[in-house]
């Protein structure tokens, strides 16, 4: 009897030590207001969290998951970690534009929380579509569209996602050669100056 009370003491201990240590507020350095971030994720951090431990915590068996899941899917999981990974690091490039040249998005008819969910759905459907290729798109659509009514930035990127450059793509949507180049520039010259505009 007196075993079962010693050992019942000794696990509400425990138990009492693990509750208030998940209660503490700990003195880290978080993402919280005042904390001097920016926001978002800790660098370092993105598709890859955990993977670098897993498989010392698990024994291996992490190893032998991705190994599993490579070989079942013929490389699918792989080109999917990869594609995330592409994506996440646009993301950041798109931030650190956004920090950088503040009148960006004034110049396109928007907010820096609208361009850059715009840009972080894009990404979904085209990985490797950069920052700059977006903000041409969008810029270009809202110039064009007047006069090329089916010239708009979501036909822009399906262009761009298919593997067509910004020239090849606005002549598919109807453009000459001369005004696709000529639009370009323009739309060069704008966003050119909005940088410059901080």
């Amino acid at each position: 009897m007196n075993k079962l009370v010693l050992v019942s003491l000794l696990v509400l201990t425990l138990a009492t030590g693990v509750f208030a240590q998940g209660k503490g507020h700990g003195g880290g350095v978080g993402g919280g207001r005042g904390s001097g971030s920016s926001g978002g994720p800790p660098p370092g951090v993105g598709v890859d969290r955990g993977i670098g431990n897993a498989s010392s915590r698990s024994g291996g068996r992490s190893d032998d998951g991705l190994s599993n899941a490579s070989t079942r899917s013929n490389g699918r999981s792989d080109n999917g970690l990869e594609r995330a990974r592409q994506a996440s690091s646009n993301l950041r490039h798109a931030d650190d534009d956004l920090r950088d040249h503040p009148n960006l998005p004034r110049a396109l008819h928007t907010n820096a929380n609208d361009l850059r969910a715009g840009y972080q759905a894009a990404l979904a459907t085209n990985p490797d579509l950069t920052f700059g290729n977006y903000v041409a798109a969008t810029r270009l659509g809202q110039n064009l569209n007047r006069r090329f009514p089916n010239v708009t930035r979501d036909a822009i990127l399906s262009g761009l996602a298919s593997g067509r450059s910004l020239g090849q793509t606005l002549q598919d949507l109807g453009l000459t050669n001369d005004e696709s180049k000529d639009a370009r520039k323009q739309a060069e010259r704008e966003i050119k100056e909005a940088r410059k505009n901080n």
